[in-house]
């Protein structure tokens, strides 16, 4: 018997979008008191829509700080990838790991650049697979932990390696926690906090990427005039420095509430949410935030109920993948290539080795003060526009950047300007494309499926980041070892990079304040990607209907019967 009496009505917007009935009811059946669950969960939605970016700081400081603690562990993985492709630069190191060209120098051949590069590439794909069934099985704190210790174990392979093949054995097993850090952190950071903080965390995993790639070109700067073993010894060793502080802190770290919700221990992701935020705000109903959670996991449920790596390529969530995975991919073929590769693309160009090192420490410093920017303007121009117009700006800088390089190779001057354009370059890639990315690909995933689904983006990335280093090795490696494009495979870029543009045109959506309820039915309803932003949206619109009996087939036929005389008599 319905009880509407004691059921607080949701108001109810007949203009807006909302979830199918079908899907509310069913939700309803599934649920004892999924009303008051839901007008519960109305509150607390509306809640956050007001909570302006201060207001949720002030609320959530701790989980600010936490969000912050597990990012900077993407600092090692920056630190590396730049280390790596600066090392070809490094003279000691090509002496040691390199063979003796005719003109008498020492240099690592391009296979075996492809396969450094691509080593670590294929230690993070498996990290990442096992990341996507591990955390979401045990939770992303333990998840963190094992991955830091093994982080720890695994640095004492590159240190003691003596041949280019041990190097390649431990770039690997490396890449297996760094695949770890890569996903889980931008997960954890998108479900401790509020819709008003969730871009910046996400988008901070991006600045630990430029922290640890200005670290990286910092260290080897400072021993580019060691002779011996230790200039490259040395930056393997400072990768020991942030493991272990960043473990002894995930030890006291709350598990996301989200996953506990999604595991069923509501009482328990009561007390993490607690952890999180500041004790006693008379503005904070943790009771009602909860509901809220409990709530967009149950219309999840009857959306898409399974949580495997194939439900991620089934009906709504199929799309929700794509546009994760192409988002990601968006990074490596907009001609980024470059800034990994840049003080050895610098010296391809024709700068002395000092002068590359310089230069890449200030495209790094540069490519940080983009991220910081990047905050004030995600707030008032969404992420899709950023998205958009930071592509464009990125072809036009490409172009120049071929251009530039047709000049003779005798041209100082058309030297230096590439190198320029390669600082600029960075400071917009920075600016939009780099720190927007990690923020989209949180918010458009489901939060049950979140974690298998940034596993599968990353890992989609990590398979083209294969592809765009071997490119990139031999268009920058010399004739008779490679191609010798040098600046020129600018022009090559570009092409990929206007494909990106026209994908991000008619394809990305824009999350811009959109709780994941939110985001859920926009999916569900099949809402062009053009009209996210402004398409107007009420999730609970018929939460308060009561769950459907199944009725006799008999019955049925018997009521429809009688409608149609009805209709004829009228």
């Amino acid at each position: 018997m319905r009880r509407d009496s004691q059921i607080k009505e949701i108001p109810v917007d007949n203009n807006a979008l909302h979830p199918e009935d079908t899907v509310v009811r069913r939700a309803s059946e599934a649920i004892p008191g999924f009303a008051e669950l839901s007008a519960e969960a109305k509150d607390a939605t509306d809640k956050e829509h007001q909570m302006g970016f201060k207001q949720a700081l002030r609320l959530y400081p701790k989980a600010v700080g936490w969000s912050i603690l597990l990012s900077t562990a993407i600092i090692m993985e920056g630190y590396d990838v730049v280390l790596l492709s600066s090392f070809y630069a490094l003279p000691q190191f090509n002496k040691k790991y390199g063979i003796l060209t005719p003109d008498g120098t020492y240099t690592v051949p391009a296979p075996w650049k492809s396969g450094l590069s691509n080593g670590a590439l294929c230690g993070e794909i498996l990290g990442l697979f096992i990341n996507g069934i591990v955390s979401e099985k045990y939770g992303y704190r333990k998840t963190m932990l094992a991955s830091l210790a093994m982080m720890i174990a695994f640095i004492f392979i590159p240190f003691f390696s003596h041949n280019i093949e041990t190097l390649l054995v431990g770039e690997i097993l490396c890449g297996i926690p760094w695949g770890v850090f890569q996903t889980l952190t931008t997960a954890y950071a998108s479900e401790v906090c509020p819709v008003a903080l969730r871009a910046y965390l996400c988008t901070y995993v991006n600045l630990c990427w430029v922290i640890g790639q200005f670290i990286a070109s910092g260290v080897l700067r400072g021993v580019l005039n060691r002779s011996d073993q230790w200039a490259y010894r040395i930056p393997f060793a400072i990768q020991w420095l942030w493991p272990l502080p960043i473990l002894i802190g995930v030890i006291f770290a709350p598990e996301s509430p989200w996953w506990l919700v999604r595991h069923g221990r509501e009482a328990d992701a009561k007390k993490a949410l607690l952890r999180l935020t500041t004790r006693n705000d008379p503005t904070f109903n943790a009771d009602a935030t909860i509901a809220m959670m409990s709530h967009t996991n149950a219309l999840e449920k009857q959306i898409s109920a399974g949580t495997s790596y194939l439900d991620c390529f089934k009906g709504v969530d199929r799309r929700r993948t794509e546009i994760a995975c192409m988002t990601w991919m968006v990074q490596t073929l907009c001609g980024s290539t470059f800034m990994g590769y840049s003080t050895y693309f610098y010296q391809q160009a024709g700068l002395p080795t000092t002068s590359a090192f310089d230069l890449s420490m200030a495209q790094y410093a540069l490519g940080m003060v983009g991220t910081v920017g990047s905050w004030f303007l995600m707030h008032r121009a969404g992420r899709r526009t950023l998205y958009l117009y930071g592509s464009c700006a990125l072809l036009g800088l490409l172009l120049i950047i071929g251009l530039t390089a047709i000049a003779p190779a005798s041209n100082q001057p058309s030297r230096w300007a590439i190198g320029s354009m390669l600082l600029i370059f960075t400071f917009v890639y920075d600016f939009t494309v780099g720190p927007v990315c990690y923020s989209l690909v949180a918010e458009v995933s489901s939060t049950r499926l979140k974690a298998k689904t940034i596993v599968l983006a990353r890992n989609f990335y990590n398979i083209g980041g294969i592809v765009v280093n071997v490119l990139t090795t031999y268009q920058l490696t010399p004739k008779p070892n490679g191609w010798g494009w040098s600046a020129k495979s600018a022009f090559f870029w570009a092409g990929s990079c206007a494909l990106c543009i026209v994908w991000i045109f008619f394809r990305l959506p824009e999350p811009k304040g959109r709780t994941y309820g939110e985001m859920d039915v926009l999916f569900e309803r099949g809402v062009s990607a053009r009209k996210f932003r402004d398409t107007k949206i009420d999730i609970f619109r018929g939460d308060h209907l009561a769950p459907v009996t199944e009725v006799d087939s008999s019955s049925e036929k018997e009521a429809e019967k009688a409608a149609v005389v009805m209709v004829e008599k009228a």
